[in-house]
């Protein structure tokens, strides 16, 4: 099968250019032609807010390149990870213009909320779920703390739902969890476009022992991970029990005078992945108390792999993930109070560390291989291809996307 993958990259690489990443190399290493187009966002510190603005809106020159791409190249299906916010939503009618079938995996909560993550103030927020015009998003500044910033994303993606992007011109979406399919849902996306297949580990780190006897933090160090949590749980716990802290972010400052204060905590910093991978492999519980809904972290998979016990909020796909006292435990998010006592717990019974290890391990053969993952991957594009009409769907592309302008 020859295939197209679409994707923006970030700035600051992430979770989402990992799973591109991870997938194209899987495509590759199955024997499909694989045809790239990419964009790097690192040009928008350069661009003035109008031309922002109106790429965002509509990117036609982004879409004479990508159509004339896919003209040549006659993939079976193009799959789009991250469109925003150069190359934008009218990218999918570049493929379309050419009667191709088109897959979005919904690796955040854009499409919903113009800050991505169903998050504001300490918490999740829903406020714009199912809005045609995301209005309380401008109100709270929710796009890099401003207005006109927010405006310009929610004025995109209204515009697109106004056009019948999201619903006619995707094929298929796919969310990480069931949670995420749900929410989409909620939010206008069609039922029956929506799948779910999480995301998955290229190489299997293998189980460790787990003999270290400390509990690890691994993760961007920001508000919506939930670090302010950890520092007072630990502060509960009085060293009672290590912590090692891997990362780095806004909340830096905080988690650096925590381990000046607080007995028992140390502040690694950023690691290399090979370093993190085995102190994974030696810790004894594996503490990860978000606030925010989450999609399917690369850290929690990581951790099933190693036979690594997760304490986690019990909040949006991650009380999906994990099921509580078989393959981790769940806490109310927020609660430090709660965090420290199931810690404390968990650590303290080391039958069920050993139950929760090979739980784990179990959750990771059965869901998140490269194996498991080609395969529902397969599955997708089989549907999409199946469904893929005789001749071109121009869908009324306007004349300034034709790719011979």
């Amino acid at each position: 099968m020859k295939i197209a993958v679409v994707h923006e990259r970030y700035i600051q690489p992430g979770g989402e250019d990992r799973a591109f990443e991870s997938e194209t190399a899987l495509l590759e290493s199955r024997g499909h032609d694989v045809v790239r187009y990419e964009q790097r966002n690192d040009q928008i510190p350069e661009m003035g807010r109008l031309s922002l603005a109106a790429r965002a809106h509509w990117n036609a020159r982004a879409n004479r390149r990508l159509r004339r791409l896919l003209h040549e190249e006659r993939p079976d299906v193009v799959h789009f990870h991250n469109t925003f916010p150069i190359l934008g939503p009218s990218a999918y009618w570049a493929a379309k213009s050419e009667g191709l079938p088109v897959v979005q995996t919904l690796h955040n909560y854009r499409l919903l909320c113009p800050n991505a993550q169903l998050y504001r103030d300490g918490g999740p927020c829903e406020d714009c779920v199912g809005r045609r015009f995301a209005w309380p998003s401008i109100l709270h500044s929710c796009y890099h703390h401003g207005r006109l910033a927010t405006g310009v994303v929610a004025s995109t993606f209204a515009l697109h739902r106004g056009l019948g992007t999201f619903s006619r011109k995707v094929d298929r979406y796919v969310a990480l969890t069931e949670f995420g399919r749900r929410k989409f849902v909620e939010g206008g996306l069609p039922p029956e476009s929506v799948r779910v297949k999480p995301n998955f580990l290229d190489e299997d780190p293998g189980m460790g022992r787990g003999g270290g006897g400390y509990a690890l933090f691994v993760g961007r160090l920001s508000e919506e991970k939930g670090v302010r949590t950890l520092v007072e749980a630990w502060e509960r716990l009085r060293g009672r029990i290590p912590l090692k802290v891997v990362g780095d972010g806004p909340e830096s400052p905080r988690v650096a005078s925590a381990a000046e204060r607080i007995d028992g905590i140390e502040w690694l910093g950023r690691r290399p992945r090979e370093e993190v991978l085995e102190r994974m492999r030696e810790a004894r519980l594996l503490v990860f108390p978000s606030v925010w809904y989450e999609g399917l972290p690369f850290v929690i998979v990581e951790a099933f792999a190693a036979g690594l016990p997760v304490v986690a909020s019990d909040l949006g796909g991650m009380s999906e993930i994990i099921r509580h006292g078989e393959t981790g435990w769940l806490v109310p998010a927020g609660d430090p109070a709660a965090l420290a006592k199931a810690v404390e717990s968990a650590a303290a019974d080391p039958e069920a560390l050993q139950r929760v290890r090979r739980a784990g391990r179990a959750e990771f053969d059965s869901k998140y291989t490269a194996t498991i993952n080609y395969e529902r991957l397969m599955a997708i594009y089989a549907e999409v291809v199946a469904r893929r009409t005789v001749g071109k769907d121009t869908g009324g592309i306007p004349a300034d996307g034709d790719a011979t302008g």
